[in-house]
């Protein structure tokens, strides 16, 4: 049988960034950083920029449609919208970021408390409408606010803030590790030893893994949910399924 999972054991997801200034008079997505993940931007419509934060210091890169950035774990990253900005994420170890792998730039004294950093991060259960958006727009203020310390810090040369930073985050999802490797083995390791054995198997002349070839489609979420970055549209790449057999006929025949 072919492995189910999406290439190379990633995640899709269609990102509409948020709208609405935050205090520094920019819109966009909340300040996070994945400690395990990279996370790639393919921009689809519209115009803004990828602010990021790393001991290399500040930066800004322009984002336009067909723009493809990927950043690595610890890149501190914000998505800023200058009009209709869209983009399609693509990130690594399918089911990680789900699970805990990004952590948003509060304010230390609330890094260095986990119920505190759970109680800001996480948005009302079963909430709609105004009051949902009003959470995430709540917490993306608090991100900002501990981002733009953190970036002002990096800029007068003292990466002691950043630093502190990654290692509450690293506090933060230690708890999780754990279950987080059961899920990357499933994923990504098991992809790469099919793909291994794959090319055992071309090594010695056999081709009978081309046989259970196979064609899968992601289920679409039929509504966006509230995002750290803007409203989300995912795509389940972990439970494919075969689309319905077409009635068409191959070109040429």
């Amino acid at each position: 049988m072919m492995p189910a999972a999406f290439p190379g054991g990633t995640s899709v997801t269609r990102l509409s960034v948020y709208t609405g200034a935050c205090a520094d008079g920019l819109e966009g997505g909340t300040p996070h950083l994945h400690t395990a993940s990279t996370e790639g931007y393919v921009v689809i419509g519209g115009r803004g920029a990828l602010q990021t934060l790393d001991t290399q210091g500040f930066r800004e890169t322009e984002l336009a449609a067909g723009s493809t950035v990927w950043f690595t774990p610890g890149t501190v990253h914000r998505a800023i919208n200058r009009g209709d900005l869209r983009v399609v994420v693509v990130m690594a170890n399918a089911g990680l970021p789900e699970a805990g792998d990004a952590v948003m730039t509060f304010p230390p004294e609330i890094m260095a408390d986990p119920d505190r950093y759970r109680a800001a991060a996480t948005l009302p259960a079963g909430e709609r409408g105004e009051t949902m958006e009003a959470a995430a727009m709540r917490r993306r203020e608090l991100a900002v606010q501990g981002f733009r310390a953190l970036a002002g810090g990096v800029a007068g040369g003292d990466l002691g803030p950043l630093e502190r930073f990654y290692d509450h985050a690293v506090a933060l999802v230690r708890p999780s590790v754990a279950a987080w490797r059961e899920t990357w083995e499933r994923t990504v390791a098991a992809e790469t030893r099919h793909t291994a054995a794959v090319l055992d198997a071309l090594a010695r002349g056999d081709g009978a893994h081309l046989r259970a070839s196979a064609l899968l489609e992601s289920p679409q979420s039929p509504e966006t949910r509230w995002g750290m970055c803007g409203r989300l549209r995912t795509h389940d790449v972990l439970h494919p399924v075969e689309p319905p057999a077409g009635t068409g006929q191959a070109q040429g025949q």
